[in-house]
């Protein structure tokens, strides 16, 4: 079947959003746990927490700037291939829009630079806080730019100007209280958890038990060469353990709010509660099917593996309650809107749906093991293939909480069609007029090529960072006191204890260090 104008700018639009997704939940991540590593190396003054802070530092640079170019193509595409939306809503969207950009390319961009060029320069607390701004911003900027989403799947805190045909935002705050964006910003902070432990926990695991020096070579079981490796392995073993509790404290969390979420959704989007069941016949007390088989023509699945009144606990949280099926959501609808389909795509809302619940599940159970076989100190058998192969798996981890985030912004944004903004303007009318299929499958192409050769950037850059050793004094080995500068030697020409200038072995004068 020929794709026609609709169906190309609309597969641009995922394409640019997931691709640029997978790293804005890596940044929130990675900012919190970098704040957290080293507010913990301020305060306890252990080495071990200031090596991880400059890793996971390192890594947080790079994700950072993949994020904020992808994501500056992501405001561009509601001019390039859907005006006519923002033309009706850039009042709602204007402001979130704007703040965003203003904390993410402005606030948050600065205090990094501010933090990383800031070791040696900056007062101890200071350049902590610096830090610590970046990773709340992360939290604003995420919650600000779901509440422009959460419009589209409940409009509110507007009025309609009919003369000029576009929306006008009543109320910032009322826009920023959507009970959808007050349910959906929980579940994305804590499926961001699931994804940056996931990482976390694989640089971590594989660096402590598989890519490290020994006696014996790299990655064989062996003794370490020196005091220093072991020191590092058992840094990397911390890390790892961090991911870990990330990535099951994240998947726990994600359940809970995804909960709260599931019941929001009933209430303003009955369709697709009902398109993720696939339940075309109201029911009281509905069953949720694990897994079910239906037709090609679609109706209802002739076999399925039920889980008993699930469903209605999961929408009302009561296991007698009636939910609403398609059937009858379909004539409501006509009834209401004019004739019409109004029905999503039934198969992709249903496994979307399990698929972002299993994979996660699974990511959580990976986090789950490895702690358990880790735990009070233990060591791995490293020596046992199975343990190996297993080991040797884990670079893959964190492609299981990013499958499930996608998946779950694939159920999210096509089970809210045919609706752009929800009961108010339907996709095909949003699109940008004179906007041709070949000129949408250029972009498409160009920007899948792009993201291709910045995806395997990225990949390199991240791979070369984990393959290094925890640095000795990479960005430096100390920071200037609060109270007293000359304490360590801030003016002074007297070499510090392991080196000249400051007491990282770097002079005064001298730049942040490359990777």
């Amino acid at each position: 079947m020929a794709l026609d104008v609709l169906d190309i700018t609309r597969l641009q639009f995922a394409v640019v959003t997931i691709y640029h997704y997978l790293f804005v939940p890596l940044s929130i991540t990675l900012a919190a746990v970098t704040a957290g590593l080293h507010t913990a190396w301020h305060r306890t003054g252990r080495e071990r927490y200031r090596r991880l802070t400059l890793l996971v530092g390192k890594l947080l640079l790079v994700t950072f700037a993949v994020g904020v170019v992808t994501g500056l193509v992501q405001e561009f595409q509601f001019g390039l291939g859907w005006s006519d939306f923002a033309r009706a809503y850039g009042d709602v969207f204007g402001p979130t829009l704007a703040i965003e950009g203003m904390l993410a390319f402005f606030l948050e961009a600065t205090f990094l630079g501010l933090w990383y060029f800031g070791w040696d320069r900056l007062p101890r607390r200071l350049h902590l806080a610096t830090i610590w701004v970046v990773a709340v911003g992360t939290l604003i900027s995420a919650f600000v730019i779901l509440a422009a989403n959460a419009f589209m799947q409940n409009p509110v805190a507007y009025t309609w100007d009919a003369e000029r045909g576009r929306a006008r935002l009543e109320s910032f705050l009322g826009l920023m209280t959507n009970p959808v964006n007050l349910a959906a910003f929980p579940h994305t902070i804590a499926g961001a958890a699931m994804l940056g432990g996931a990482l976390l926990l694989a640089i971590g695991a594989w660096r402590r038990w598989v890519h490290v020096p020994t006696a014996s070579g790299l990655g064989e079981p062996g003794e370490p060469k020196g005091g220093d490796d072991h020191e590092q392995r058992l840094a990397f073993g911390t890390l790892a353990r961090v991911g870990a509790w990330l990535t099951l404290s994240g998947g726990a969390l994600t359940a809970l709010t995804g909960d709260v979420l599931g019941k929001v959704m009933t209430q303003v989007q009955p369709m697709k509660m009902a398109a993720a069941e696939a339940l075309y016949t109201t029911t009281a007390g509905a069953p949720f099917s694990i897994f079910a088989v239906g037709r090609p023509g679609g109706g209802e699945p002739f076999f399925s593996l039920d889980v008993p009144y699930l469903l209605s606990v999961l929408a009302v949280g009561d296991p007698t309650a009636t939910v609403q099926g398609i059937d009858d959501l379909q004539a409501q609808y006509a009834a209401q809107f004019g004739p019409g389909d109004y029905a999503p795509v039934v198969w992709m809302a249903y496994w979307s749906f399990r698929a972002m619940i299993g994979i996660g599940m699974a990511a959580a159970a990976i986090a789950a093991a490895y702690l358990w076989a880790t735990r009070r100190g233990r060591a791995l058998p490293v020596g046992n293939r199975w343990v190996r192969r297993a080991l040797r798996l884990l670079p893959v981890l964190p492609l299981l909480p990013a499958a499930a985030g996608t998946f779950g912004w694939v159920f999210t944004e096509t089970a809210r069609q045919p609706w752009l903004a929800f009961g108010l303007t339907r996709t095909e009318d949003g699109i940008s007029p004179g906007l041709t299929a070949g000129e949408a499958l250029a972009a498409l192409a160009a920007f899948t090529v792009v993201y291709g050769v910045i995806a395997v950037v990225w990949t390199r850059l991240v791979l070369h960072i984990t393959r290094q050793d925890l640095d000795t004094g990479a960005l430096s080995g100390g920071e200037r006191d609060d109270a007293d500068d000359d304490a360590v030697g801030v003016g002074r020409d007297e070499p510090a204890a392991d080196g000249e200038g400051t007491p990282g072995g770097r002079r005064q004068g001298d730049l942040a260090p490359s990777y």
